[in-house]
Formats: structure tokens, C-alpha cells, sequence
């Protein structure tokens, strides 16, 4: 076994020997020597000897090299011939001598042990070269009898021909002799210079030198070329941030005329432009404090007129930039200039504070005795009852002081709370409200109406800097809080508004206020107006506005909507427009009436394709409760569906009423109406249809508010605007020039209402419809409730039922909760009326 094992390490160590011994390599390199000269000298002689020897070969094919018998006329002999002829007739034809480059590098590669990762990529595009030559030789001599491409490219043009065509085939010639001619001489090498340096203002343009590109590309190795490429970027740099501005102007002016310039560098150069490397001693000189920033800006070249000052662009290098990266800021310049929509009515200008009256004389003042005989009162009356406090605090507001307390520990806030008629009674005082807890506090808060009341002037809120500052879409002032503080909210944010409250409380001051806010801070291109006013008096001062303001139906002469049938055309309108609008936004790819004026302003949208500046509309509806018994679903349906969708395209709703009951105030308004605004009520039920809570019945009225958002509740006492103001600061806006044409509302068709005038035919009709109208004629009552319960219909076939009486004319609109009208007083009218209807 010992024997055995020896033998084997010694054949192992005498194969590995002879593997690695350097002299098989050299023989081997020699030998690809010989054969690269073998196979030039058989290519050469096939060029002058092909014609003599190629009927032999193709006829003999293999045996000629061992028949003996034949002559051939090869300068190598039968051998030369046959693998001339391999490479030229089966091969790749004259790129055949190729192999010969191939064969002296191998040799090379094997002498002196070097250089074989490189050998294979030379192989490889070798190999493909040789391709490319045999198709573009066959293309071009493919007529001629010698094989100038060989098999390889006879047969890659004969594919390329039946597949292309010869046009296609030349084009693919043309495209491939441009690339390898791009790719040989590179000469995107000093069209890089010549951008980079043209960039930087250098005005001394480097020469195209194509043929020092080729000697270039030729004299240098595979391993250097990133390191090249590195030096050439590196010594780019220093020409352009060396250079001193001296040579570029100093022919043609003094250095004297320029600011001073300053270039950021990398951190491999110094100030001077040279090598840190080279100037360390007096690197080391300078302190920490000392050392140039690595991000600076270029100051901009300021010339005297008789000097032609170059434009220079911004450049910035920051420190974590690298030497050979250079960041080049240009300012763009816009095609055109963003569209600006108050350009049309640049003069305008918004109502002065001289038109509004200043109520600051009237403020009382505050009385101390008050306040310390009401402190007194509160603690009196939660001792009687067991309920100790720690502290109590008072917070003077316009109309009502709030006073906090905090119980002592162990002291139940239901306790505090059954106590509010108590305490009120203790105080003599009307709208005691307790809040227990203060949201975000510890305390409890009781508000007591003050005895002596300061009117909240408009000219106060509407004058302070939180108003004047307001940076919102819609900003109104509502009044001052509690604390005095003055109360403003964006209405595109609420998105939609109910006011509620009993009569003579403050609503339509109330509106008056909020549409001066709008008046006051908006341009008249930027939100419109649509008014619906069921009593005809309340918003008839805003007519004037129709030149600026206000948005109405075409052909109206009535600027402000007071007829119900108007006012459900101008909502269907409204929800036309909508649409329009929602479409408008699809085509723009926004998300909201925001995001699309400020595509259109900066012309990213065009009107050539439709798009036109949105702005705002504001709906304001006063005595909502008297059109929904006019008009019942007509109207509660177009504005439930602008309440839902109209937000975020800018349609934003303010619905007033004095009538805050369910029937009035449904819950499908409710739902899309998260802000509400609750004045004085007569009781807790319609303080709780508003709110969702209790508390509106506790108010003193005359502008005494709370307004709701989402859970929130605050009490603000509203600003006063009395109609004087209102109308002084119309006539200030309806004075000045005012757009051409009005903002009309999509124009929807009329309904057809008169009596006997349908295109309704009998074959139309539910087969009950005789029955049911011979029976709400005979009884002359139009109810659909009583045709459901006579006939035993359902509620809908019988509402269908009643529409189309209606439509036909044999009774009269719907009147809220109330029974139609009966038009036809006997059934005898009636069947020849019916009669009529059978013959059409």
C-alpha cells in the first residue's frame, strides 16, 4: 500500500509539474506562431489561386488530403488549399484573416504569461467583427464569383434580405457602419469638452481632432482607460475654474469694472487651482477657522456698458461632490407668462373700512362688581348643595362671562350639571350654560350673560390682522368668542354651512356678515354668488352685483332667484355645472378645484382644450323651510347631491332657516352639513335638530350664536353689519367697471308643467290610471296616499301614478305635506278629457 501511494504522489507532483512548467507555454505560443504564418501564407496564395483549386476541392472535398494523385496549385499544397478553402468558401470569406491576429495574440498571451482576460475579450469581438465584414463583403460583392463573404455571410444576407428587403438590408448597412465608426473613434470624447467648456463660459473652444481621437484609442491599453478618462475631467476642471477672468476682459476693459469672483473647489484642489498634494506646508499654516468653504456661490459679473458682460450661470459645488462633477444651474424662462385672472379687472378695488361704522364708543365698561357678586353667587350656590370648588377664574367676553371652576376632589360633574336652573335662578339671569367638562381643560365652565352687552361692530373684526392676514380660500369673520378673540373659518374648509334660528335672532345679519367677508377680502374673478331669497327683501341689496359678483341663469332679468321654479332650475344648473367641472378635473388629472387653477394659471392646461379659470360659487339660500314646502323633494334632492360632491370643485353651500325641525332639516342635509351655526331657539328639540345637542335654547339672542364643527361647540357672538353698510359697500364695488359678459349658470331645459300640454300617450299610461283618476276627481282630493290605500297600490306605483295626473293636467304641483289641487270638477270632463288622451 506504501508502494502504491508513493507512485501516485509521484505521478500527481511529475503532472503538476509539467503543467505549470513555463517552457509548454512558450512552445505553445511558438506554435500558434507558426501556424498564424502557415495559414497567411495559405489565405495569400488562395486569393491568387482559388480558381484552379476549388473544382479540385469541392469535388474531392476531405479526400484530397490523401490522394497523392492530385495537384494543386496552392503555395502550401493540398493542405494549404483545403483550409484556405474551409475558411474562405465555408467560413467567413476574406475576414477570415482575422484568425491570423487572433493566432499571434494567443502566441503572444502564451510567451510571456500575460494579458489572457484581455485575449478573450479581443476574441470575442473578434468573432463578431468577423461576422459583421463577411455580411457587409457579401453585400456588396455579392455578384461576384469569388466568396468575398463565405458561407457565414451568404447566409446571414440571404435571411437578412427576405426578412428587410434591400432597402431595409441597405439601411441596416448604414446603421451598422455608423456604429462601429462611433464606437471605434469615440469621438463623443471632445464633444464632452466642448459642452462642459461652452457651459462654463469658456469662450476658448477646443479643436475637433478626430485622427488624435484614433491614434488615442489605438495607443492605449484596456487597463487605463478609466484612469485616462479621470485625468482628462480632472485637468477640464482646472482650465475652466483656473482661468482668471483678467484674460478673458482684460483687452477690453479693467478688472476694476467687475465684482469679484470666487469659485467653490473640490477638495483636491486649493484656491490657486493647485494640487492640495503640492501645497501642504501651506495648508498647515492656516487654522481651522481659516479653511475655504466647500459650497459657494457664483456672483453675478456686473460689466460697465463699454465692456459686453457675458451671462453667467449660477454654480454651486457642494461638499460631497466629486472633482469631476459640475453642477450647472440655469434660469429657465417661461414660454409664456402664467395666467393671471384678476387681469381683466385690475383696477378693482375692494370696499373701504370708511363705509362701515365703528361702535367703540358704545363698549361698556367692565364692572368689577359684577363680576364679584356673580363669583359670589356660583360658590353660594354649590355650597347649599355640597359641592366645595378649589378655584374659580373668570373670562370676560362681549356678551357673556365664562367663569371656570375646578371641583375639589370627589365632586361629580353630574352634580354641577342638574344645577344650571338653580344657579340661573340664584343669578337672575336668562341663558346660564354649563360646560362640563371644557374641552382640553380640567375645569368646569359656566357661562353667564352679561348685563351690560358690547355690539361686535363689523369694522372691528374685519379691520384685525388675523382677518386681514388670513391666508385661506374662503376666509370669513364670524364675531369674537368668549375670550375676545376674534373668530375667523375658511368655508372651503367647513365645506357647506346650515344657519338656524328663530325669528329675529341674527340670521340674516348673520348672512350679511359673511358675504361682506367674501366682499372684502376676494376679487370678483375669484368666487361667485348665487342667491335664492323666498321673502324677496332680505338679499336684494347684492342685485347691483351682477357685473361682478353674482351667477344666475341666462335670461334672467332677476339677478337674485325669489320663484321656487327658478330657484329648482338654478340648482339643477348648479348640479350641471358640477359635472362640467368634475369633468374638467378628470381631463386635468387634479384632485380639486385647488390643484387645477394652479395647473391653469401656470399653463399646464390649455382653453384650446376646454379648460377654463374655476371659480369659486357660493350658494346662499334664505328661508330654506319655505322651499321645501313649495317644492318638497324637487328642491332637497340637487342640493343633498351638491352637498355631497360639490366640495371639492368649489361649490359651497349657506342654507338659512327659522324652522328647525326634522321635517325641515333632514337627515340627508344633516349628513353633508358638518357645520352648523344654532342662534336662539324656542326649544331644546330644534336646538338638538341643529346640533345634535342642547344649548340653543339657553341663548339671549341678538347675535348670540354657537357654531358646531364636527363634535366642537363655540359660542361667538356675531358681528353686527347694519343695511346702510351693506349697501354703502355695494355701491362702492357696482361703480367700477365690472366684466363684460355676467357669469352665467349652465342653461337647463324648462319642465313642463301647463295643464293638458304632455307628450304622454295612453299606451304610456299605468294600466290604473282611469281608476285612480276617476276617484281623486269624484273625491277632489289629490293624495297619493289615499290612491294607494282605495286602489291597494304600492307607494311608488302610486306616486308614478300621480305624476303622470300631473303631467296630464288633472292636478295640480305638489304643495308640500297638503293635498294637490283637483283641476276637473266632474268625472264627466274628465272622461272626455280621457277620451281625447285615447285618440292621440
Amino acid at each position: 500500500m506504501a508502494k502504491k501511494r508513493a507512485k501516485a504522489n509521484k505521478k500527481v507532483a511529475r503532472s503538476q509539474l509539467n503543467f505549470n512548467d513555463e517552457r509548454i507555454a512558450k512552445i505553445l505560443g511558438i506554435l500558434c506562431f507558426f501556424m498564424a504564418a502557415y495559414f497567411a501564407i495559405a489565405f495569400v496564395s488562395y486569393l491568387f489561386t482559388w480558381q484552379a483549386d476549388q473544382d479540385k476541392v469541392l469535388r474531392l472535398s476531405s479526400n484530397l488530403l490523401f490522394d497523392g494523385s492530385v495537384s494543386v496549385e496552392n503555395w502550401l499544397g493540398r493542405l494549404g488549399a483545403y483550409t484556405s478553402h474551409l475558411f474562405f468558401y465555408w467560413g467567413y470569406g476574406l475576414s477570415s484573416f482575422v484568425v491570423i491576429f487572433l493566432l499571434v495574440r494567443l502566441g503572444l498571451c502564451l510567451v510571456t504569461k500575460s494579458g489572457f482576460s484581455v485575449f478573450f475579450h479581443q476574441m470575442v469581438k473578434s468573432i463578431l467583427i468577423m461576422g459583421f465584414l463577411s455580411l457587409i463583403l457579401e453585400f456588396l460583392f455579392r455578384s461576384s464569383e469569388f466568396s468575398w463573404g463565405g458561407l457565414m455571410g451568404y447566409s446571414m444576407y440571404s435571411y437578412l434580405a427576405s426578412f428587410l428587403g434591400q432597402i431595409g438590408v441597405v439601411l441596416l448597412m448604414l446603421l451598422l457602419i455608423m456604429a462601429s465608426f462611433v464606437w471605434i473613434i469615440n469621438p463623443m470624447m471632445q464633444f464632452e469638452a466642448l459642452r462642459v467648456a461652452t457651459d462654463m463660459g469658456n469662450y476658448s473652444l477646443p479643436k475637433l481632432d478626430f485622427v488624435s481621437g484614433i491614434t488615442e484609442f489605438f495607443a492605449s491599453k484596456a487597463e487605463t482607460l478609466t484612469k485616462e478618462k479621470g485625468k482628462k475631467r480632472k485637468k477640464l476642471f482646472d482650465d475652466i475654474n483656473g482661468a482668471s477672468p483678467k484674460a478673458d476682459f482684460e483687452e477690453e476693459g479693467s478688472l476694476e469694472d467687475f465684482h469679484s469672483l470666487d469659485f467653490g473647489l473640490p477638495d483636491s484642489f486649493d484656491s490657486d487651482g493647485s494640487s492640495k498634494s503640492s501645497s501642504k506646508s501651506k495648508a498647515s499654516k492656516k487654522s481651522d477657522n481659516d479653511e475655504p468653504e466647500l459650497e459657494l456661490e457664483l456672483e453675478e459679473i456686473v460689466a460697465q456698458p463699454s465692456v459686453p458682460s457675458p451671462i453667467v450661470p449660477k454654480r454651486t459645488i457642494g461638499p460631497d461632490m466629486d472633482s469631476d462633477k459640475l453642477y450647472v444651474e440655469e434660469n429657465n424662462i417661461d414660454d409664456f407668462e402664467p395666467y393671471d385672472p384678476v387681469k381683466e379687472l385690475s383696477r378693482y378695488t375692494t370696499p373701504g373700512f370708511e363705509h362701515l361704522e365703528d361702535y367703540a364708543d358704545q363698549k361698556p365698561s367692565i364692572n368689577r362688581e359684577e363680576l364679584e357678586e356673580n363669583k359670589n353667587q356660583i360658590i353660594k350656590t354649590l355650597l347649599n348643595y355640597n359641592i366645595k370648588i378649589n378655584k374659580i377664574r373668570a373670562t370676560i367676553g362681549p356678551t357673556v362671562t365664562l367663569y371656570e371652576i375646578v371641583p375639589a376632589p370627589g365632586v361629580k360633574i353630574s352634580s354641577i350639571k342638574k344645577l344650571e336652573d338653580d344657579i340661573a335662578l340664584s343669578l337672575s339671569a336668562l341663558g346660564i350654560r354649563i360646560i362640563a367638562p371644557i374641552p382640553g381643560k380640567g375645569t368646569v365652565g359656566i357661562e353667564v350673560p352679561n348685563k351690560s352687552k358690547q355690539i361686535v361692530s363689523f369694522k372691528e373684526v374685519v379691520m384685525s390682522e388675523k382677518f386681514q392676514q388670513a391666508k385661506m380660500d374662503l376666509p370669513i369673520v364670524l364675531g369674537k368668542t368668549i375670550s375676545n378673540e376674534v373668530f375667523v373659518a375658511d368655508l372651503a374648509k367647513m365645506p357647506h354651512l346650515l344657519i338656524a334660528g328663530a325669528t329675529g335672532q341674527g340670521k340674516s345679519v348673520g348672512i350679511n356678515t359673511i358675504l361682506m367677508s367674501i366682499l372684502y377680502k376676494k376679487h370678483p374673478s375669484q368666487v361667485k354668488l348665487v342667491m335664492i331669497d323666498p321673502k324677496k327683501v332680505e338679499l336684494f341689496p347684492y342685485s347691483y352685483l351682477d357685473k361682478h359678483f353674482l351667477g344666475f341663469l341666462p335670461n334672467e332679468e332677476e339677478t337674485i332667484i325669489t320663484d321656487t321654479k327658478k330657484a329648482i332650475k338654478t340648482l339643477i344648473s348648479l348640479t350641471v355645472e358640477m359635472d362640467d367641472r368634475y369633468d374638467l378635473l378628470k381631463k386635468a388629472r387634479a384632485r380639486n378645484i385647488k390643484e387645477y387653477n394652479e395647473k391653469f394659471v401656470n399653463r399646464k392646461i390649455s382653453p384650446k382644450d376646454g379648460h377654463r379659470f374655476l371659480p369659486f360659487i357660493v350658494l346662499v339660500i334664505d328661508e330654506f323651510a319655505d322651499l321645501i314646502m313649495t317644492a318638497g323633494k324637487e328642491i332637497e334632492l340637487p342640493i343633498a347631491r351638491l352637498a355631497q360632491l360639490a366640495r371639492a370643485i368649489g361649490i359651497h353651500l349657506i342654507i338659512a332657516t327659522q324652522r328647525p325641525s326634522v321635517k325641515i332639516i333632514t337627515g340627508m342635509i344633516k349628513a353633508n352639513f358638518p357645520a352648523r351655526i344654532a342662534y336662539k331657539v324656542t326649544s331644546q328639540i330644534d336646538s338638538r335638530t341643529i346640533l345634535d345637542s342642547k344649548g340653543a335654547e339657553q341663548l339671549i339672542g341678538k347675535g348670540d350664536m354657537l357654531l358646531s364643527v364636527g363634535s366642537d361647540i363655540v359660542r361667538l357672538q356675531c358681528a353686527f353689519v347694519d343695511t346702510p353698510e351693506v349697501e354703502a359697500a355695494i355701491n362702492h364695488i357696482s361703480e367700477q367697471k365690472g366684466f363684460v359678459e355676467p357669469f352665467h349658470l349652465p342653461d337647463v331645459a324648462d319642465e313642463n308643467g301647463e295643464m293638458g300640454d304632455s307628450n304622454l300617450k295612453w299606451s304610456d299610461l299605468d294600466p290604473m290610471f282611469e281608476e285612480a283618476a276617476r276617484l281623486v276627481v269624484s273625491m277632489q282630493h289629490g293624495s297619493t296616499s289615499m290612491i294607494q290605500r282605495k286602489i291597494q297600490l304600492g307607494y311608488n306605483r302610486a306616486g308614478r301614478i300621480m305624476d303622470q295626473m300631473e303631467a296630464l293636467g288633472i292636478v295640480g304641483e305638489s304643495n308640500g305635506s297638503k293635498p294637490r289641487e283637483v283641476l276637473f270638477t266632474t268625472e264627466i270632463e274628465l272622461m272626455h278629457y280621457i277620451d281625447h288622451i285615447r285618440g292621440k
